[in-house]
This record gives structure tokens, C-alpha cells and sequence, in this order.
């Protein structure tokens, strides 16, 4: 299992976590960092992860390429004019590596690339402002965002544009599906909607005590959120209600939030969660824990420094991600304004 967190210092983070050969603590799991160095020249505002890959943005308007098997760089893509502010990996189901990679802008504009290699395919214009998040749904075929012009849009990913807008109530900052994709959820401050797909009607809204931050949806219709509260939630979505929370989970915000899944082996533990914060703490927690009282963290790690999102992957796979040298430029342009 491996974990990536940015940093406002433009550093990228990559650890691994290992079970401790001597458990001297409560802790029984040890972060192992593999990486750590500026690998862009403003602030890292969004990082992903899947199998054996890793990506960073930046106001800087790159996004940086990793091998996390090997701990190596692979290299820029340069093709933005604006900051990126999302990005997310689609893996089919039964496959361990990537098969496309997808970012937001600040510009409003939604870019598909191509993993095997890392290749341009297509950049269109989804919103009229920057875009706050960006989710896939697990079929990959389409995807919604949120931006900062208040519209909650729907693209189709097969075709590469735009397939549905409509005005919110109110600024939302996260969208996420659920794991079947029967589900998403929205984020607006402290509020959580919680919609059908099909339709996007409201089923009910989640309330939390402070502006939530970050959200990862988990099993069994869990969907777990942190932020200026400092507490981990596990909202249970069928009931509306609160299934558990681990109080005080950091000292300052937390900023972002992962959920360790399986992978198909039998040693792993699909319920840990990991978590950072702003003060440059990053732990990992077992979810059963909390449902029974006061969780500890199983292993924790100090960066040192302002950390802005976290990314997980637990998925093994054999493949090198590679960069492409070439794109054909016709799939670079952007489609029209709105």
C-alpha cells in the first residue's frame, strides 16, 4: 500500500506502508517514505494514485508523472495554460493498472489522457470557471464536476464534451461517487447531499459541524469526510446517519482522506483509512477501532510541512507507467467557449 500527499511548499510525499518487524507500541504498521523533493515550482493543489502510479498538479500548470515502484519521476505534461485542481485516475475493475487519467483546470476545463503511455486524447470546456473537483463514474464513461460558477456538470467521457449543466443552490467544493456509482455526493461547506445518480434528485443532506474538507467514499455506503472539524466521520449513507466518528483524529484541518482498499490478497485490510492534515501529519487508522471507542493511529508520519491532499493505492500491477513523446495536435486543442 502506498500513500502521495502534496504540500504547499511544492513538495510531493510517497510512502509505504510496511507492518513493523517489532511492534514496541500500539502502532503495529510503519510509513516508510520512499520520496520526498520539490517537484513543482508553485503549490501542489491535487494529487492521484492507482496501482503503480501517481500524479501531482499545481498552480504551476504541469502535472508531474510518478513510478512509485522504482520512486522515480517520470516527467511533466505540459499542456495548460491554468492551474490544475483535480485530478483522478479511472481503473477498470479488473484491471491493476490505470487505463486513463483525468484533470480539472482553473479555467474550467476537463483533460483525458491515455496511461499506457501517457498521452493527450482529448481537452474540451465544461465550465465557465474553475472547477472545485472532479469524479468518474466506475463504468468510465461519464463524469461530474463542480466549479466555482456555482453548475454542477455532467461530461460524456466517450465522446469528450459536455452532456448536462444545471445551476446549484450553492457553490459546491467535492463530488464523489459511491463504489456502485448508483450514488453521488456533494459538498457545499458543511453540508453533504447525498443524490441519486439516475436522476440527481436530493435523497437527504448530512450535516457536519464544520466546513468539510475532504470526503472518500467506502464500503457498505460509508462515506468518510474530514476538515476544519479535525475529526474523521463515517457518515453511513442509507441511514442518514452518523456510523462513527475518531475525535480529534488530527491537531489542525484535515485535508485529505483515503480509503485502503483490497486488492484481492488476503492480507490486506480493507478497513483502514488514512488520513493528513495541515500540519504535515499523515496516520492510518483501523476503522474497526473506532466503531468500538477511541481509535490510535497504526502508523503515522511527519512531513514537516503544509500538506494539501493525499492520494492511496493498494493495487499491485507489473506495469512501467511511461510518458508519450508525441501528441497529435489536433486532440490538444480545446473545444469552444461555452
Amino acid at each position: 500500500m502506498s500513500l502521495i500527499a502534496g504540500s504547499y511548499e511544492r513538495f510531493i510525499w510517497g510512502f509505504k506502508l510496511k507492518p513493523l518487524t517489532h511492534d514496541s507500541s500500539s502502532q503495529t504498521l510503519t510509513l516508510t517514505q520512499l520520496f520526498s523533493y520539490p517537484s513543482h515550482t508553485a503549490p501542489i493543489t491535487t494529487v492521484a494514485a492507482a496501482g503503480p502510479v501517481a500524479s501531482s498538479g499545481s498552480s504551476d500548470d504541469t502535472i508531474h508523472i510518478y513510478d512509485i515502484s522504482s520512486a522515480a519521476s517520470l516527467g511533466p505534461l505540459h499542456h495548460f495554460s491554468s492551474s490544475i485542481t483535480s485530478l483522478i485516475f479511472y481503473s477498470p475493475p479488473n484491471l491493476s493498472f490505470p487505463r486513463n487519467l483525468l484533470s480539472a483546470t482553473a479555467d474550467g476545463s476537463i483533460s483525458i489522457f491515455d496511461t499506457e503511455p501517457f498521452v493527450l486524447l482529448k481537452s474540451f470546456r465544461s465550465h465557465k470557471k474553475g472547477i472545485n473537483d472532479l469524479a468518474v463514474h466506475p463504468s468510465g464513461k461519464l463524469a461530474l464536476s463542480v466549479s466555482r460558477d456555482g453548475c454542477l456538470a455532467m461530461s460524456n467521457l466517450m465522446r469528450g464534451k459536455r452532456s448536462f449543466c444545471c445551476r446549484l443552490g450553492k457553490e459546491a467544493t467535492i463530488v464523489k461517487f459511491d463504489g456502485s456509482g448508483e450514488r453521488f455526493f456533494m459538498v457545499s461547506e458543511e453540508k453533504i447531499g447525498v443524490h441519486l445518480a439516475e436522476d440527481a434528485r436530493l435523497l437527504f443532506e448530512l450535516e457536519n459541524e464544520k466546513r468539510v474538507l475532504c470526503a472518500a467514499p467506502g464500503e457498505s455506503g460509508i462515506l468518510f469526510t474530514g476538515g476544519e472539524s479535525r475529526n474523521i466521520t463515517a457518515w453511513d449513507t442509507n441511514s442518514g446517519k452518523v456510523a462513527y466518528c475518531i475525535e480529534d483524529a488530527h491537531s489542525t484541518r484535515v485535508k485529505g482522506i483515503v480509503v485502503l482498499t483490497k486488492d484481492g490478497g488476503v492480507d490486506d485490510d480493507p478497513y483502514l483509512v488514512a488520513s493528513a492534515s495541515s500540519d504535515g501529519f499523515i496516520r492510518v487508522w483501523d476503522a474497526r477501532m473506532a466503531i468500538k471507542g477511541k481509535a490510535n493511529p497504526l502508523a503515522e508520519a511527519n512531513t514537516k510541512s503544509r500538506l494539501t491532499c493525499l492520494a492511496g493505492s493498494a493495487l499491485k500491477s507489473s506495469k512501467q507507467p511511461q510518458i508519450g513523446k508525441s501528441v497529435p495536435k489536433e486532440e490538444q486543442d480545446l473545444a469552444k467557449e461555452i
